[in-house]
Parts: C-alpha cells; sequence; structure tokens
C-alpha cells in the first residue's frame, strides 16, 4: 500500500448484464437428450482452431488447464479486451445454455447475433477455475451467433476452457459428448484447525468438477483440486472422499483420508490487543512523506507495520534492511529500542510483507518453509510481534497456508498475523486471499482491506459502489463479514491523507460513519447492513508517514472513535 509514487493502479470497469428469454409462440424444444455441445474446439485441444482473438492477444496453454490437455489464455492490453469469438451454427427459435469455464483476470462470457435478446456475463478475479453461466433464444431466421470470451483493458491475463453451447444441434459440427471422468487420486490432508479440514487431490482429465464427501455424505462441490471443509466439531475424527464430474456423470468415489480436527479454541485475535485496534503502516523509506522513527508514531496506533521487507534471491524467502540513509540517520540499535518501548506501552509492531512492488513467491513448500523460517528470523533479530501479508501480486492459498501455520508453530500463540488485501481480492471466497484468510482464521489476528485505489466494486448486496463514500465502506465489508470472517477479524483501510493514495480517500469523519455504520447501525448511507457488528475490529491506515505530513489528523479523529466503539 505504497505512496503514490509506488502505487498508481486504479481500477475502472462497467457491469454489464443482459438476459432475456423469449417463450411465447416457440416451437416445441427437443427432448434434453437431443441436445449437444455446438461449439468446436472447445476446449482448445486444437490450438486456436475455430477461435478468433483481438490483436494477437490469444494463445493456448498447457497450465492451468480445468480439463483436457489446453486452454486459453488471452492478454488485453491498454486498447485491447482480448476478445476470442468463434461463430456457432444453431437452430432458429431454439433455447441455448452457453457456459464456460475462467480462471485468472476480469472474464467475460457472451452471445452477438442471437435474433432476440444478446447476452452476457461476467466475473472479477478468480484464483481457481469458476464456471460463468447464461442463457439466450435464437431469432426465427438466426442460424448461427457469435459466441465470446473478453477480459478487461489493461488488467490481469485470463484463462478460458470448455466452453459449451449447449442446445439443439445446430449442424455445425461441434465436439464429441464427454466421457465419465475417472476416479481421483491423490487425495491427502492439507491442514487442520478445531472447526475445518483442508483437502488436495491430483487433477482428472476430462472433469469439470469435483465432489467432496464427508463420512459417505456429500458435503460440498468445486471445480478446483483443492477444498475447505468448515463447520465441523472440536478434536472429532472424520473420512472424506471425493469424486470427478462432467456432464456424462460423476466417478467413483476416491480412496478415504481420515483427518482429525484441532482441539477448541477461540477464533482470532491473538496476543493482548485491545478489543478495537488501529493500524498503521510506517515507512521505511523516504517518499515526501513525514520521516519517522517508531518512538514518532502516535500512541493512537495499536498496531505499527513496518513495511516492507526485502524479497531475496532464495524463493519465498524475505529479508529486511532499515534504511538508515533515507531515515535521517536512524540506526537499527535505536530502532530495535523503538520497538521494544513500543511494546513496553502496550502496542505491537510487526513486519508487511509486499505492497505493490514486494514480489514474494510462495508457491510450493519448499518456499513455504523458506517464507517461515526467513520470517521467524526478523521477529527475532528485530523482535517484531507478528507478520502482515501485503502481496499485491497474487498468493497461492495452500502454500500461503502452509506457510502461516508453519510460522505459527514457531512463533507460537502471541502471534500478530494481519493481511491487506486489496477490494478486488476479497470480492468472492473464491479468491486466493480470501481463501488464505479462512484457511488461517483460527490464527488470524486482522484483514484490513485496502477501501482505495480500487475503482467501483460490488457489495454484499450485489449493487455496485463507488470508492470514496460510506456506502463503499460499509457494503464491502459486508462481503467479508458475512463471508466467514469473524467481525473481530474486519478492519477498514484507508489512506491518512489525500497524498496516501491515487484515489478513494475519504475524510475521518466517514471513516467514523462507516465504523458507526457497522457496530451500531448508525451513520449509515444508503446501504444498511442487516445486522450490526460491535465486535468489529477497527480501521487501518497508510501511514503513520503521511498521517503526520498532515498534523496527525487521521489518527486524532479515527483513533479515539475506533477506541470508542462498543
Amino acid at each position: 500500500m505504497p505512496a503514490p509514487s509506488r502505487r498508481g493502479r486504479a481500477r475502472a470497469w462497467s457491469v454489464t448484464a443482459a438476459l432475456a428469454l423469449a417463450v411465447a409462440g416457440l416451437a416445441t424444444a427437443p427432448a434434453a437428450a437431443a441436445d449437444v455441445n455446438n461449439a468446436r474446439n472447445a476446449g482448445f485441444e486444437s490450438g486456436l482452431s475455430d477461435w478468433t482473438c483481438s490483436a494477437g492477444s490469444g494463445t493456448t496453454v498447457s497450465s492451468p488447464v480445468h480439463g483436457g490437455s489446453a486452454a486459453l489464455k488471452a492478454v488485453p492490453a491498454g486498447q485491447d479486451n482480448a476478445r476470442c469469438t468463434q461463430s456457432v451454427a444453431v437452430k432458429p427459435n431454439s433455447t441455448y445454455t452457453l457456459s464456460a469455464w475462467v480462471q485468472g483476470g476480469y472474464a467475460y462470457l457472451g452471445a452477438t447475433g442471437t435474433g432476440t435478446t444478446d447476452v452476457s456475463t461476467w466475473t472479477p478475479d478468480s484464483a481457481s477455475w469458476k464456471q460463468l453461466s447464461t442463457t439466450f433464444t435464437t431469432g426465427a431466421g438466426t442460424t448461427s451467433v457469435t459466441v465470446y470470451t473478453h477480459g478487461w483493458y489493461g488488467q490481469a491475463a485470463y484463462f478460458a476452457d470448455d466452453v459449451q453451447v449447449q442446445g439443439p444441434d445446430g449442424g455445425g459440427g461441434g465436439d464429441p459428448a464427454p466421457t465419465r471422468p475417472g476416479t481421483p487420486g491423490g487425495l491427502a490432508v492439507s491442514g487442520t484447525t478445531s472447526s475445518s479440514v483442508s483437502l488436495a487431490w491430483n487433477t482428472v482429465s476430462g472433469a469439470t468438477g469435483y465432489t467432496v464427501y464427508r463420512n459417505g455424505t456429500k458435503v460440498t462441490g468445486v471445480s478446483g483440486t483443492s477444498a475447505t471443509i468448515g463447520g465441523l466439531a472440536a478434536s472429532t475424527s472424520y473420512s472424506f472422499q471425493v469424486t470427478a464430474t462432467n456432464s456424462a456423470g460423476e466417478s467413483a468415489k476416491s480412496a478415504a483420508v481420515n483427518a482429525t480436527t484441532a482441539s477448541g479454541g477461540g477464533t482470532g485475535p491473538r496476543g493482548d490487543l485491545p478489543r478495537h485496534a488501529v493500524t498503521g503502516y510506517w515507512q521505511n523509506f523516504n517518499n515526501g512523506a513525514a520521516v519517522q522513527r517508531i518512538s514518532d508514531v502516535p500512541a493512537a496506533y495499536d498496531i505499527i507495520a513496518v513495511a516492507f521487507a526485502d524479497a531475496t534471491s532464495t524463493p519465498g524467502a524475505v529479508s529486511f534492511s532499515l534504511d538508515s540513509a533515507g531515515l535521517n540517520g536512524y540506526t537499527a540499535d535505536q530502532f530495535k529500542a523503538d520497538i521494544r518501548a513500543k511494546q513496553a506501552a502496550g502496542k505491537k509492531v510487526i513486519i508487511s510483507i509486499g505492497g505493490e512492488r514486494g514480489t514474494v513467491a510462495v508457491s510450493d513448500t519448499a518456499s513455504a518453509n523458506n517464507f517461515a523460517n526467513s520470517v521467524y528470523s526478523l521477529m527475532q533479530t528485530y523482535g517484531f510481534d507478528g507478520v502482515d501479508i501485503d502481496l499485491e501480486n497474487g498468493l497461492n492459498p495452500a502454500y500461503m497456508t502452509q506457510a502461516l501455520r508453519s510460522l505459527s508453530s514457531k512463533a507460537g500463540s502471541s502471534l500478530i498475523l494481519t493481511m491487506a488485501p486489496q477490494t478486488i481480492d476479497m470480492q468472492s471466497t473464491s479468491g486466493s486471499y480470501f481463501q488464505t484468510a479462512l484457511n488461517v482464521k483460527d490464527i488470524l489476528t486482522v484483514v484490513n482491506m485496502q477501501y482505495y485505489n480500487s475503482g467501483s466494486m460490488l457489495g454484499c448486496d450485489g449493487k455496485v459502489y463507488s470508492q470514496g463514500s460510506v456506502d463503499f465502506l460499509t457494503a464491502l465489508a459486508c462481503i467479508q463479514l458475512e463471508g466467514g470472517l469473524a467481525p473481530s477479524q474486519v478492519g477498514i483501510g484507508v489512506p491518512a491523507s489525500t497524498r496516501g493514495a491515487s484515489s478513494g480517500y475519504v475524510a475521518p469523519s466517514v471513516v467514523n460513519d462507516a465504523l458507526d455504520c457497522l457496530a451500531r447501525g448508525t451513520g449509515c448511507g444508503s446501504f444498511r447492513p442487516a445486522r450490526t457488528y460491535p465486535d468489529l475490529r477497527g480501521a487501518m491506515t497508510w501511514s503513520t508517514n503521511w498521517d503526520a505530513t498532515a498534523g496527525n489528523a487521521w489518527s486524532g479523529a479515527v483513533g479515539p472513535h475506533v477506541h470508542g466503539l462498543p
């Protein structure tokens, strides 16, 4: 969450979705058994045959794939949304279901030339495969439609696979019907808490989804090769199996694995934090904001996140070096002494990993161990109370979970663990950041989402809200509060001044209104949550330095308000 010179991203996008189904006067539809997939090369097994992608934006890749051995990868540019199209033969006056599996950046799926109402659907960034689906009806003279996928201008690449235009045979020669997938192998337990078990298994060729069974009973269906089963009793043994599915049916159940949940215990927060807390990022660099020592940070801040640790040449490992030259000669010994003094006053000082330019990759067991070992070494060297995860270039939920649990086992129950995802990272529980937060819920202190440098986003009510308003803060916080995090694990992250971010600044009074709306049910805008969350953790700001530059106006107003919440 660096200052404007380090963070210039603003996401701007529009939400469009049209769906119509005209049934009056239509010919009788064929029996479901006669329906076929009319898309050709639907799984991109033959490269881009039958597909056309704008500006050379598309290619096929062998990983990640949803089914088979290939998938589409399309990369948007500043003036190109990576639109890939296919003309599909259809029958007039017929209804079709259009679907595709997508992953990566913003992904859109739609059909034009239907002869009735053209349709589209979309999803924000997704770290795992997600199915998009919509329906359309062809007009009386329609014999072909154009189906398309596309991303969003200047955003991350998207992947698409297993496109289907399911309905009456249009005579264009679609792909052959799939066969029932094989049984998944390699089912293993990847983690446990007192109330959940995490599972992972091998990919099955031709599968479009997987079903997880607990003690012989179906409990969930997923599109990827991992799942976390929650709502379990502490200190209890469970048996799990998984099957692979596609439109042809379901495989046999896999071999069973057994897992025992951990003993009961409280869910965050950890350490002796106050009920409501204020977090501030302290800059280990000079970017024009007031230069501070740790001792200069106002007492209103309960958690001070030192920004940032640095990536090393060892995958997953991080290091930290105090920028003494940029901080007017501040020495490492003075830094350590100031940390001890803050801790003696009841404050927590943690090391933040990431930022806009921080590229720390934890993508396998070795890098997860390197991450845990290096962060714990920094905690021992400088006296940090824990770690903040501010990775803005993607993370792997399985291995980051492994890394954080390893760190927790080393640091013990006093570990402070915070996260600072961007708004797009917390739009859905299927997102990699949200998955990670839920995976480590039992050791998680707080998620302080960054409600800035964002553009418009969806609230928990499905409506679109623009940044810079009380509704943006409350409607997006609601997603986390209703998505599985405890209220004590949710905080509101905002810039300390107009210079602290490229966009999204709100006055301290707006922050306080949002806190009151969520905790007390007062001060709301047009969005009003269905219930109140008096245990709401509090607020965060980038940064204590920009706050100081503005005369500590933010902490002077928001700090007492947070500490006065019910």
